[in-house]
């Protein structure tokens, strides 16, 4: 086996600023194209010579082969070891897991979150540094440079692929590489974490549960852990098994694209507890019976209740939120009398703060949260701290629920995603609704009066680094706000999320989307979403 240095061009178009690349999978399969981003990936963070890299996926279509790739590539790049999954899979929170066990210098995540999967769907690769958490912009934008001068990229000539199927360690090239369980390690830090007894004993109690993994990745962890280590019922846990296009499914943890186990609990005989997990397994949506639960509540009821539980029993250091995501939480780091942090959105925002121990767990409104023991959002570890806590404080989700709201009173939140659009027309809409910002405030849309208005900027308080241009923040007088924002998480045209908060201390039964009838409109308005996109209303609203 000899390292070749293979000629190409380059044309990753990787956004600056980005953690990693996303496109649809035949994009991806073009010649070059993977192994583009690679090396110069390999390049930003200073070559490989004796260092040790993790690497796993989702197990969407097309993971295998760029396993195999990535593979061939770090040992030309002189790469000391590799620790690799099983079977090439592994979850975005257990490859953090591993790269902050092994004390790696870093990994390679193969996945497109919760987009879907097949030939012709979504695939994406991206960087994460020593810490387990997503590259930071002083990375990303290396990576985006050295792609857009690119002219080879270096491999492995090995006359076939390495079986990745069986467990223990190979040699390839001058290289180790070590095949490790992808669940082993990642279920040995919840058990650490989490009271496995108490949560057995709520099974054996007679609670129930669904978890659906919609066929990805999610399933063989949470089938190893509720069902083999704490005993839950079998069958629990539902589409266990990842498939290469998620059995058509769009894995993505909201009421619409989870309709079928959101309708389950809405209706009789619902189980007291239903899940679902992402595609690459960070994140998650938690409904009780007969209830569902935002990802703002969700963060919220978490922060409040987790001393509950063994890892987070000495308290928290501080919580923090993407800015898009409601003021609950910071209710309730008030009570808790610790810091309230608003970051922009992105986890990588996090991990300042969690490696500076300002914060112990952190949020976002696209239905992640996670906490300091590993740097990325983690689904299957709010299910288990939410089962924690249901253990000790024996009662339904609802309860909790009501109890939380009587506090801490209530946010009515919801994001209305405008999917597919043109993606100048989003641009101009942003920009028009950007240099209107200085003449909003006082202005009156919709029955409501506006407060102030303002681009979100961020200072981060560990290294002072400036992050600008992260959404329109809209307050009205009333106390609700609304957000605006273009997402980076699609592969075709551009996402526009709108973003509703009507913050309410006393009436908690209001049903959402109409208690954020008046702020939708009230934005609309302001930002002229239907005259500028000729929509009539959102593609989802979560």
């Amino acid at each position: 086996m000899v390292p070749e240095h293979v000629k190409t061009r380059a044309f990753p178009d990787q956004k600056p600023g980005t953690s990693g690349l996303r496109k649809k999978t035949r994009v991806f399969m073009q010649p070059g194209y993977l192994e583009n981003f690679i090396q110069s990936v390999f390049v930003a963070i200073g070559g490989l010579h004796g260092k040790s890299l993790v690497l796993g996926g989702d197990g969407r279509f097309f993971c295998p082969e760029a396993c195999q790739t990535i593979l061939r590539m770090a040992v030309a790049n002189g790469v000391e070891r590799v620790i690799v999954g099983r079977d090439g899979l592994l979850s975005t929170p257990a490859a953090s897991c591993l790269i902050r066990q092994r004390g790696a210098d870093g990994g390679i995540i193969l996945s497109a979150s919760h987009n879907p999967g097949g030939p012709e769907g979504d695939f994406g690769v991206k960087y994460n540094i020593a810490n387990g958490g997503p590259a930071p912009e002083s990375v990303t934008r290396l990576i985006h440079g050295h792609s857009t001068r690119i002219t080879e990229f270096r491999t492995m000539n090995t006359g076939g692929d390495l079986d990745l199927g069986r467990t223990g360690e190979v040699r390839l090239g001058s290289a180790i590489v070590e095949i490790t369980d992808p669940v082993e390690e990642y279920a040995g830090l919840m058990e650490r974490l989490f009271d496995f007894d108490a949560i057995h004993g709520l099974f054996t109690s007679g609670f129930r549960m669904r978890f659906d993994a919609m066929n990805a990745i999610t399933g063989p962890y949470a089938r190893a852990i509720l069902e083999e280590r704490i005993g839950a019922e079998a069958g629990t846990v539902i589409r266990a098994e990842p498939l290469p296009d998620f059995g058509g499914l769009h894995p993505d943890p909201n009421p619409i694209h989870a309709a079928e186990l959101f309708k389950h609990l809405m209706g009789g005989n619902a189980p007291d507890l239903g899940a679902v997990a992402d595609g690459d397994g960070d994140r998650n949506m938690i409904v009780g019976k007969g209830c569902y639960v935002s990802p703002s509540d969700n963060l919220a009821v978490l922060a409040a209740n987790a001393s509950l539980a063994p890892g987070y029993s000495g308290g928290l250091k501080g919580i923090a939120r993407s800015m898009p995501t409601s003021r609950a939480a910071d209710r309730v780091a008030l009570r808790l009398r610790i810091p309230a942090h608003e970051t922009p959105t992105g986890w990588k925002f996090f991990g300042s703060l969690l490696d500076a121990g300002q914060v112990t767990i952190c949020g976002e409104e696209s239905f992640g949260a996670g906490s300091d023991h590993i740097r990325e959002k983690d689904g299957l570890w709010a299910v288990l701290l939410w089962l924690n806590i249901l253990a000790r404080r024996r009662c339904s989700v609802g309860e909790i629920l009501r109890d939380h709201w009587k506090e801490h009173g209530r946010d009515y939140f919801s994001r209305h995603d405008y999917e597919g659009l043109d993606s100048d027309v989003a641009t101009g809409l942003m920009d028009r609704l950007r240099e209107r910002l200085t003449g909003l405030s006082g202005k009156e849309a919709g029955g409501r009066v506006v407060k102030a208005a303002d681009d979100f900027a961020y200072v981060d308080p560990v290294d002072d680094t400036v992050t600008e241009g992260q959404g329109v923040r809209i307050w009205f007088q009333d106390g609700g706000r609304g957000v605006l924002r273009l997402s980076g998480t699609g592969t075709e045209g551009a996402t526009l999320r709108v973003y509703l908060e009507q913050p309410e201390p006393s009436r908690h039964d209001l049903e959402p989307q109409s208690a954020l009838s008046g702020i939708a409109a009230a934005v609309d308005s302001l930002a002229g979403i239907r005259e500028s996109t000729g929509r009539t209303g959102p593609d989802i609203r979560t």
